[in-house]
């Protein structure tokens, strides 16, 4: 890990960010501490219900089965609990953060089947908006399309094969693949309608609703090589959504290494494509 637990510590303090990364062990991680308000826990049920709404109808059905399995509407959940039913589904397992880490640490826990979730909830005040991830963000987000072997799969890939690929000049080309697809991404399963599975979509009222209703909603088939090097919006509603036809097609296009190696080879350093315009 390129740096140690106190140094980061201190450079989140001076951010501002909101967890007490103090408290980090070495690999970032921190315990849950299941000690939350009433009040974080009327917010939990709020975000779970408002967004529930739009979930039974625009998520797609592995999101959905990974909800029903894992139960996690009503109260924060305990990571404890979930984990013991995600290792008998995919062998993976809910890790504590205190918010964002350093993507070393971060590949670590992937390529080890641990997911690593912020152990704070937002306010009332930011039920719309948040700067940083939080748990919502974390927990109803990523976690239920973790019971889904196939992306489980992926995301094992992406732990162990991002670091070498960042390493040959990949870095902004593989953060734009999580992006467009573990945060943004649409799928479209033969004779099935357009559904949501990404995790930025599922933790947002409004961009969830854009993305898969708006007739304004720039839809793109996927195709590795150019989701790879298409700029993408941090702040705003994502100027292109690409829409995979299967997680299996993820999943392969992931596993050639090489193929992968060859394109950042290609295009390091190039600028990159417009979403807009693809």
């Amino acid at each position: 890990m390129t740096m140690n637990v106190a140094d980061y510590a201190r450079e989140c303090a001076a951010q501002g960010l909101r967890g007490d990364y103090s408290v980090c062990r070495a690999d970032f991680t921190v315990e849950q501490s299941y000690n939350y308000t009433a009040d974080e826990q009327a917010v939990w049920r709020t975000l779970c219900d408002r967004q529930t709404k739009l979930t039974k109808k625009l998520a797609h059905r592995s999101y959905l089965d990974g909800v029903a399995t894992l139960g996690l509407l009503d109260k924060i959940p305990d990571f404890g609990v979930v984990s013991e039913k995600l290792r008998k589904l995919t062998g993976w397992e809910i890790v504590a953060v205190p918010g964002l880490i350093p993507a070393p640490a971060f590949f670590v826990h992937l390529a080890a089947r641990r997911f690593p979730v912020t152990n704070w909830l937002r306010t009332k005040q930011e039920l719309d908006y948040i700067v940083e991830p939080d748990m919502f963000h974390d927990f109803f987000g990523h976690v239920p399309v973790l019971t889904q072997p196939v992306f489980a799969d992926f995301m094992q890939m992406y732990g162990e094969k991002a670091e070498h690929l960042i390493a040959l000049g990949g870095d902004e080309m593989i953060s734009r693949l999580y992006w467009y697809t573990v945060e943004y991404g649409l799928i479209q399963e033969a004779g099935q309608p357009l559904k949501a599975f990404g995790a930025g979509l599922m933790s947002s009222f409004a961009e969830l609703q854009f993305a898969v209703e708006s007739k304004d909603a720039h839809h793109v088939p996927f195709d590795l090589e150019t989701v790879m090097r298409t700029s993408y919006e941090i702040d705003k509603f994502q100027r292109a959504y690409f829409v995979l036809p299967s997680f299996d097609v993820l999943r392969d296009a992931f596993h050639n290494v090489a193929d992968m190696a060859a394109i950042i080879g290609r295009h390091k350093g190039k600028p990159a494509l417009d979403p807009a315009k693809l």
